[in-house]
């Protein structure tokens, strides 16, 4: 939920050194793009040395983002973009670029690339990362679509559903422990646990049980469909989807886990997804039976979150998509 913008390096994908897979203990391990000798600015040290810079010109505030400082430097090597958080370890910032470079080894859809996390010396952490100059729209639907169906192609899993870090969707944490089913892990680690908060901020019994209700009874609503484990971005709303200067998509701030294609509309909400969207993407992701019918489920995960994240004004919305399904599914 941050802004990002920045300066292209290149229209093509150069070589990315492969990030380590981890398992969700040894998040706080990893230290392979992470650590480095401390110093008492370590963002500017990469810079001048793994950064090909030989000079920092300036560095100017980056506006749009409500967890994360962003800065943007300028060098003679050209542009870098830099979030850091005074707050957090760097485990946050290894799980975004873990799935930064996950999305961004599929070779379908521009990603800003991961070059380096670490702490910083006085406490929270940082990353550094390719600046992606914007275009002055958000681009091609259409184009959109398309590519986006692309990575949920090619982004594959053979260990189900999950990623091998926890992260996070907004400030809440995600949990992506790896699941063979993949009804099991959205009832459990997607919806279960928004309900579980609902009841630990607020005491809202009411929508807990109906909630757990709608989990141990949500089983019908996929009959017929089939589904593999793909790549999902997993926070794809209106201000993480963007366009390049050459008008070529791009999706930042992912909070992504590999799960069932469908899972990644369910901010559409507020993704301002229109039908040369969806009709790219089902050209090359065809579309399931019954997906009508889930669109909801799928959205109520994010409903649940903004309503942890933000108050009750998002519980009636919430509370209306899982009393439909009650209905529905007479449970």
């Amino acid at each position: 939920m941050a802004a990002h913008m920045g300066t292209i390096y290149s229209s093509s994908f150069p070589t990315l050194p492969r990030l380590p897979r981890l398992s969700s203990s040894s998040t706080i391990k990893h230290r392979a793009l992470t650590t480095a000798a401390m110093s008492d600015d370590p963002i500017r040290e990469w810079i001048l040395s793994e950064g090909k810079a030989t000079k920092i010109t300036g560095i100017s505030p980056v506006g749009g983002g409500c967890i994360n400082r962003a800065s943007r430097y300028n060098t003679d090597a050209g542009s870098f973009f830099v979030k850091t958080n005074r707050g957090i370890g760097p485990s946050m910032f290894e799980a975004e670029a873990l799935g930064l470079s996950a999305m961004y080894e599929t070779r379908t859809i521009r990603v800003p690339r991961p070059f380096k996390i670490g702490p910083l010396p006085t406490g929270g952490s940082y990353i550094i990362m390719e600046f992606i100059e914007f275009g002055a729209s958000r681009g091609d639907q259409s184009v959109l679509g398309k590519k986006l169906a692309a990575m949920h192609k090619a982004g594959k899993s053979e260990k189900g559903f999950g990623f091998d870090v926890d992260n996070t969707i907004g400030s809440t944490p995600q949990i992506n422990t790896w699941t063979s089913d993949w009804i099991q892990f959205y009832g459990e680690h997607r919806l279960g646990y928004q309900l579980q908060l609902a009841v630990d901020q607020y005491g809202d019994r009411s929508i807990y049980e109906k909630g757990q209700r709608l989990v141990k009874s949500m089983g019908p609503l996929f009959d017929g469909a089939v589904i593999e484990p793909c790549l999902l971005h997993g926070d794809l709303w209106s201000g993480n989807i963007c366009s390049d200067k050459n008008g070529e998509p791009v999706i930042l701030d992912p909070a992504c886990y590999y799960g069932h294609n469908e899972a990644e509309f369910g901010m559409s909400w507020c993704a301002g997804f229109g039908g040369s969207f969806y009709n790219s993407y089902f050209e090359v992701m065809p579309k399931q039976p019954g997906f009508d019918k889930r669109i909801d489920l799928y959205m109520l995960y994010h409903y649940l979150n903004h309503y942890n994240l933000f108050g009750s004004g998002y519980r009636s919305s919430a509370m209306s998509i899982i009393d439909d399904y009650l209905r529905i599914l007479k449970a």
